[in-house]
């Protein structure tokens, strides 16, 4: 069945000296330099974030015009084929060019779950049809994605699943529920997994589906959270019609586009950290003003000192694993194991600056709401914490995800379990 599926090969040119690199890089700090308004610079805040889709909202005219400009060069999507939209880079290159935007202090120029998971899917499963009507669309920002993955009954059992398609011969009739679909309320299309055959086992049977979300028969419900945002939905499938052109891979087989995706939504969920709204100081300014300091200079509370230093250690050592993560999957040599621990790191690691924010904040950190006790970038960064405890759920709980790395460990058999 290997033969089925076929995994793609991104662009790769012939490896490209030390001097063309040096080359690139120049040229890509003078681009960056130049289309990279000062406003875009600046630490992103969620109000400003950029997700693109039939209803999208540039924030400003600098936000506007830094994004028009990525999606032009191709940067949007960078390590993508030019026919679909991105840029073509090969793996050093894009290395490069995320190495420049960081230096530079450049905002992502688009957020998008087709960018982070179903495009890289479609790239490998998807017809070419499909690649052509939705590659480029998301690369452009006109289409907004949200995932159809979780059901109240099929969270870390992800297989267990309920959601229905049945075959109505030039399309097929959905009906059934997903829950934690983020910002599915906001979204233009969604992609989703569906039963279309029981089976056993339960992995078979299941098909990936890419549904419009201004079908009739699809609703949502916005869920509230403790941080007083609603991120997330439950999205509800009543008779909805989706044409036979929209189902991903082989019908009953789309278990494997499933995984497949998992694996780019975990790498995602390691690095999402860095894409979040960043506080207003830097963690170790933001100890100095909460706690003070000694009379040499370092942080009055030694146990806090020591705990930021330990946090620091470990994410260094993270984006250092990250770096060779990339560079083994762009090289076909990954471990897929590995997606799973930087998952699991990545997201435990947030949360614990989160904490460390909070310790150093002191009794200004009691609070989200109450302008009387913080100022509103310190409530900002409480909301912040208290989103953030979604990063360790979404994606794979860490306890199933812990669970996996086990199992394969040991080589052990175990089917895929999610959040």
């Amino acid at each position: 069945m290997d033969d089925l599926y076929p995994s793609y090969d991104f662009p790769q040119e012939c490896r490209l000296t030390e001097d063309a690199l040096s080359v690139f890089r120049a040229e890509t700090a003078e681009w960056l330099a130049l289309h990279c308004p000062t406003s875009q610079r600046q630490p992103i805040v969620r109000e400003e974030q950029i997700w693109g889709g039939r209803r999208r909202v540039f924030p400003s005219d600098d936000a506007r015009k830094w994004f028009e400009a990525c999606r032009d060069k191709g940067y949007t999507a960078p390590d993508w084929p030019v026919a679909y939209g991105g840029a073509g880079l090969d793996a050093e290159q894009e290395k490069i060019l995320k190495q420049e935007m960081s230096r530079l202090g450049c905002r992502p120029p688009l957020y998008c779950q087709g960018l982070w998971m179903l495009g890289p899917a479609l790239l490998v499963y998807g017809s070419e049809d499909q690649k052509r009507k939705h590659l480029g669309a998301i690369c452009r920002g006109e289409i907004r994605w949200a995932q159809g993955y979780s059901e109240p009954s099929a969270g870390s059992d992800l297989a267990n699943l309920k959601t229905k398609a049945e075959d109505c011969g030039d399309h097929f009739l959905v009906n059934g529920t997903k829950i934690w679909t983020t910002k599915a309320d906001e979204a233009d299309w969604i992609f989703c997994l569906v039963r279309t055959r029981d089976a056993a086992p339960k992995q078979a049977g299941i098909s990936f589906l890419l549904i419009d979300m201004a079908s009739a028969g699809v609703s949502t419900s916005p869920i509230p959270l403790i941080s007083g945002d609603s991120e997330f939905c439950q999205t509800f499938f009543d008779n909805v019609h989706v044409p036979k052109r929209n189902l991903v891979g082989v019908i009953n087989e789309g278990w494997a586009v499933a995984k497949e995706l998992l694996n780019h939504e975990r790498k995602m969920m390691a690095a999402f950290e860095g894409m979040l709204e960043k506080p207003a100081m830097a963690l170790l300014e933001l100890a100095h003003y909460g706690v003070g300091v000694n009379e040499d200079g370092r942080l009055a509370d030694p146990e806090l000192r020591s705990h930021i230093a330990s946090h620091l250690i470990r994410e260094t050592a993270i984006a250092q694993m990250g770096e060779r993560i990339y560079s083994q999957g762009k090289a076909g040599q990954m471990d897929t194991r590995l997606p799973l621990l930087m998952k699991y790191l990545g997201t435990s690691q947030a949360q614990v600056k989160d904490e460390l924010i909070l310790a150093a904040l002191g009794g200004e950190g009691l609070s989200m709401d109450d302008e009387s006790v913080a100022s509103e970038g310190v409530r900002r960064m409480v909301k912040q914490w208290a989103f953030n405890k979604s990063l360790t759920i979404a994606g794979g709980t860490s306890e199933v995800q812990l669970n996996i790395i086990a199992k394969r460990a040991l080589g052990m058999a175990s089917g895929e379990r999610r959040s």
